[in-house]
């Protein structure tokens, strides 16, 4: 029984990560109809970045900034991919769309392996969280059972986003009437970049987070 309580609990901490990109991918789909083939690119770079400020951001404050920066900084990133990439092939056929989501993974393994080179790079432990609790006599790492309670959190300020405030009623809107929402004078191109850089973000985020718990 300890056994299964402890897979159980590092899978939710797993599941926290991967809730976070799986809720951004889901946000650009349902606001762009694009399916962002490079999401994955971006969950990959809110690591490396993640791991780069770490280096430079000391203690505690520094772990949890650098987390935070990380998602923010692949945010912008994906701004600028959403700008200059998907745009233009908004209302162009669907294949077009795929194969330029494609483009930006190739564009981003390479500035990635330039960047950073191909050897390993081993996330750092989070300070104060290295340690092991002890449930039923089997380990978990301290670690899971943060990111187990962190989660709930950026759901909650998720469902608060997008079900309580004005930007929540556009997207919700978007999601499922764009053209209605231009007529009421909405500017969607603006609207579709906000979503763009909250998936992005999220998927940094959630790539920032596993450090700690590998390569």
């Amino acid at each position: 029984m300890g056994l299964f309580l402890a897979q159980l609990l590092t899978g939710l901490a797993n599941a926290g990560a991967l809730f976070m990109v799986a809720s951004g991918l889901s946000l650009i789909f349902g606001v762009t109809r694009i399916v962002n083939f490079a999401h994955g690119s971006f969950y990959m770079l809110g690591a490396y970045v993640g791991y780069t400020l770490m280096q430079v951001l000391p203690g505690m404050v520094g772990f949890w900034g650098a987390i935070l920066l990380a998602g923010i900084i692949v945010g912008l990133i994906g701004v600028i991919v959403e700008i200059c990439v998907l745009r233009p092939v908004y209302s162009a056929p669907e294949l077009f769309q795929l194969v330029a989501t494609f483009g930006v993974i190739l564009v981003i393994q390479d500035l990635t392996l330039m960047i950073w080179g191909a050897e390993d790079l081993l996330g750092p432990r989070a300070p104060g969280l290295k340690g092991v609790v002890r449930i039923l006599d089997e380990p978990v790492p301290q670690y899971d059972l943060a990111l187990i309670a962190i989660t709930p959190f950026v759901a909650f300020a998720l469902w608060y986003l997008i079900s309580k405030t004005r930007v929540g009623i556009l997207v919700r809107a978007a999601t499922q009437d764009r053209e209605m929402v231009g007529a009421l004078g909405v500017n969607q191109s603006w609207l579709f970049t906000g979503v763009f850089f909250l998936g992005c973000a999220l998927a940094g985020l959630g790539g920032a987070v596993q450090l700690p718990k590998g390569g």
